[in-house]
């Protein structure tokens, strides 16, 4: 069926003919005349077939005819009523089946039921890019016609988004995070929604969408037209139509084939470490146009983009790690006229993306969902064209090639390179392990590290480069000594140790009365046998046991003063006198010993409090 036989709006036709749409798809030629009938509908077919087409056509014939009528005064029929014994599933799409009126009347059917000028639909998709590739599209089928259209999504300012839906669009093409976020603004009103389309719906589930879908669903008007488009479609994506009253006529149009018959796809069984010369041998044997070169971890994108460029392929990047504004400047980069012809993606660039001119697709991995390898595959072989695709299978790929192939139902051929074809002298790919030299950290434990390692392993913060002196030189005296030493809070290339070192380091220990431990490696545990004579003498077990005093023989308090805590007027152990000792204690006190041995009359209690401060600072500091 031909465009032309639909009999679009005349304005809209004619854009079609200046852009060259001629012929409609199988997805078009039966999707669209069910959209124009105003009945909900849900389009599976395969990559590259035109789905973005077939419910933006249909839905600006819809708008463009409902402006018509009301400037014509003509009133626009009900929205159809949904007949629950209507089949869901067209099993077969063969036939002419359009049922396209094309009568006064029927022009006029095709309209929405009094649509409003702030009404407008809404597009919900995935990614940012599919979200920019559809506004384009939009942009350019409705220009010459005046609809509007604006895009919705993160990593990009608000200000542009809402000067846009203030001024009013008939189009809101949006990603479901940022469209929420307006609409908590106040700035989106849901109820004006006429029709809703869910691009892509199933990888929007699988990115944890479905609540954020949910949620719009309950706030659009029940009377909606709700529409769902995708190459994969599972049982949750109809579920949750159904739940909200959508009763979808199903259009399956890839009739249980899930590849393109126009994509060649194959695989080679490589070794992990081999698969960048045979990524290399690939592209040098194929020589393609545009290459999309996919990557399961991204992580891993910009070490093959690099190792691409450093072999002599340009290549750009594209992964989540980028920025919005990074993301657009690579997609123009590998759209454009540049150099720039590879373009090495995670699975966002997987879906959706309508990239004309790309022959060779290579899987760097397989992906582990295997409708994430039809979509992959998709991206060359567009609207009619030839396509190749690779994929590159090691060991670790096993499981993921048995699942794809459970997908198709069939086996994929396996295809090899010659050896004269895999280059042998070629700069290597960066390991996907870390460079980092893991010998540092063992460099303090000989006690003289030069930074955060040697400090924290042995060589500490007292002498060396690094913060509050270096964290690098010994923790030599410890803290031993005790208070602040000469350092202090000094200058950092002494660090702001307790003692002259910083606060030292591990290596040497801590050791009380300032005893310095060598530094260096953990001393080996010597022998129990060969320690030698413990020097704790080992008590005499015929000796007799000491005998105690007998109950109510303690001395009097008196005479425990007279002849010191020890009794018998023997000296205490520091080898001073106890009576020494008394008086000394009797002049800190500033008292004078009672008759009798009695507790000494505390004079400090009759001084000033001037005096008690200043005796206490000369007790303290000395005079």
């Amino acid at each position: 069926m031909k465009f032309s036989d639909i009999q679009f709006h005349p304005t809209l036709q004619s854009t079609l003919d200046s852009i060259g749409f001629a012929d409609c798809t199988p997805v078009q030629q039966h999707t669209i005349p069910a959209i124009l009938q105003g009945k909900d509908v849900a389009g599976l077919a395969q990559t590259g077939t035109g789905k973005t087409a077939a419910f933006l056509l249909p839905l600006m014939e819809r708008i463009l005819r409902s402006q018509d009528a009301k400037k014509a005064g003509i009133a626009t029929p009900p929205p159809i009523p949904v007949d629950a014994s209507d089949p869901h599933v067209i099993a077969s799409l063969d036939g002419d089946e359009s049922g396209i009126s094309t009568t006064e009347e029927g022009l006029v059917a095709r309209s929405f039921f009094e649509w409003a000028p702030m009404n407008f639909v809404l597009v919900l998709v995935p990614t940012r890019e599919l979200c920019e590739q559809v506004y384009e599209n939009a942009a350019k089928f409705g220009e010459a016609a005046g609809l509007r259209a604006v895009s919705i999504y993160g990593g990009v300012a608000y200000e542009k988004q809402k000067d846009a839906l203030r001024g009013g669009v008939e189009f809101v093409i949006a990603t479901p995070g940022r469209l929420l976020d307006l609409y908590k603004d106040n700035l989106v009103d849901l109820k004006q929604v006429r029709a809703i389309v869910f691009d892509e719906a199933d990888r929007m589930f699988d990115m944890g969408f479905k609540d954020d879908m949910k949620y719009i669903l309950t706030r659009v008007p029940k009377e909606r037209q709700f529409m769902v488009f995708s190459a994969t479609l599972n049982l949750d994506v109809m579920n949750t139509a159904y739940q909200f009253g959508a009763n979808p006529v199903e259009f399956n149009v890839s009739r249980d084939q899930p590849k393109a018959d126009n994509v060649d796809d194959k695989i080679l069984h490589v070794g992990q470490d081999e698969k960048g010369a045979f990524l290399l041998g690939l592209l040098k044997a194929h020589t393609p146009r545009q290459a999309i070169i996919f990557s399961n971890y991204k992580m891993n994108v910009p070490r093959v983009s690099q190792f691409l460029n450093d072999n002599g392929f340009p290549a750009v990047a594209i992964s989540s790690l980028l920025t919005q504004s990074q993301r657009t400047r690579v997609m123009e980069q590998f759209k454009g006229d540049s150099d720039k012809n590879i373009l090495v993606a995670t699975d966002v660039a997987a879906r959706g993306l309508d990239i004309k001119g790309v022959d060779l697709v290579v899987n760097y991995e397989l992906p582990d969902d295997p409708e994430n390898y039809v979509h992959r595959i998709g991206r060359t072989g567009r609207a009619g064209a030839k396509g190749l695709a690779f994929s590159l299978v090691s060991d670790r790929d096993v499981d993921a090639l048995s699942r794809v192939e459970g997908y198709l139902k069939h086996k994929v051929n396996v295809d090899f390179l010659e050896d004269e074809k895999i280059p042998k002298d070629y700069t290597k790919m960066q390991s996907d392990r870390s460079q980092k030299d893991f010998s540092r950290e063992f460099e303090g434990r000989s006690g003289a590290g030069g930074g955060r390692d040697g400090g924290r392993s042995g060589g500490g913060r007292g002498a060396g480069g690094g913060r509050d002196g270096g964290r690098g030189g010994p923790r030599s005296e410890g803290r031993a000594e005790g208070g602040r030493s000469e350092g202090g809070r000094g200058s950092r290339g002494e660090g702001r140790g307790r003692t002259e070192g910083g606060r030292g380091g591990r290596g040497e220990g801590r050791a009380s009365g300032g005893a310095e431990m060598e530094a260096g490696p953990r001393p080996t545990p010597t022998p129990m046998d060969a320690r030698g004579p413990s020097p704790i003498t080992p008590r005499d077990p015929n000796a007799p046991m000491p005998v105690r005093p007998p109950k109510g023989a303690r001395p009097e308090r008196g005479e425990r003063n007279a002849q010191g805590k020890h009794g018998n007027g023997k000296a205490s152990p520091n080898g001073r006198d106890a009576n020494a000792r008394t008086e000394k204690n009797q002049h800190r006190k500033g008292g004078k010993p009672q008759k009798g041995g009695g507790r000494p009359i505390p004079v400090g209690a009759q001084k000033s409090v001037g005096q008690k401060v200043a005796g206490f600072f000369k007790s303290l500091f000395g005079k």
